[in-house]
């Protein structure tokens, strides 16, 4: 499983992406969260507004700034599928 947390430095996407971080810590998956900051690579993914996740290459949230039981809720459904 690949996550991604994209978005610049502005706050909304460093809460983001700790977000994603905490989730994936709770969830106890062995897994780095990748943060992508780069604006060409966030648009080369398809997401127009950041901040954003992706997982496994699907944009499953982005414009919002997601919170632990948001991005936890995220993860879970991408793993069952």
């Amino acid at each position: 499983m690949k996550i991604q947390a994209l978005g610049g430095c502005c706050k909304r996407s460093q809460a983001n992406y700790e977000a994603v971080v905490a989730a994936v810590k709770e969830l106890n998956l062995k897994i780095e969260v990748e943060h992508i900051t780069n604006f060409e690579e966030i648009l080369n993914l398809g997401v127009m507004m950041t901040p954003g996740l992706v997982i496994d290459g699907k944009v499953v949230a982005s414009g919002r700034a997601l919170d632990v039981k948001q991005a936890k809720e995220l993860i879970q459904k991408a793993i069952t599928k």
